[in-house]
């Protein structure tokens, strides 16, 4: 199943709508380096978040997309509009729903892959 990386990249004062517009325009290109799907969210409480979520299959595709040609460009060509460190993090999708069907079938084998998580018994506390 492919793994969830997650770009948190904060924009700089005044300069997020423009920023957000830049992080949506690069993300596709992840699906170049064998990334299924990509989405570029900006919080609604707070206008400087820009959350980038890639699903990709592994590490590998992940690292050829982030320390690419293009990526590199991006990152140079925009400093100033957003923050530094730029903090990304690995995630794995344990469920996901909706009425899509075309959603569903992009995750399959999630229910699979949750046999194999932890689970808490009636006798662990927290």
């Amino acid at each position: 199943m492919a793994d969830l990386m997650v770009v948190k990249w904060y924009a700089t004062v005044l300069r997020q709508n423009v920023f957000a517009e830049k992080v949506a325009e690069i993300a596709p290109v992840a699906l170049h380096y064998g990334a299924t799907q990509y989405r570029v969210h900006v919080d609604n409480d707070d206008r400087y978040k820009i959350n980038q979520l890639t699903w990709v299959p592994d590490h590998k595709n992940w690292y050829a997309f982030w320390e690419g040609p293009e990526m590199i460009e991006f990152r140079a060509r925009y400093m100033g509009k957003y923050q530094i460190p730029i903090t990304y993090a690995w995630a794995t999708e344990v469920a996901v729903g909706g009425a899509d069907a075309e959603i569903h079938r992009s995750h399959e084998g999630v229910e699979a892959e949750l046999e194999s998580l932890p689970t808490m018994s009636d006798t662990d506390s927290f």
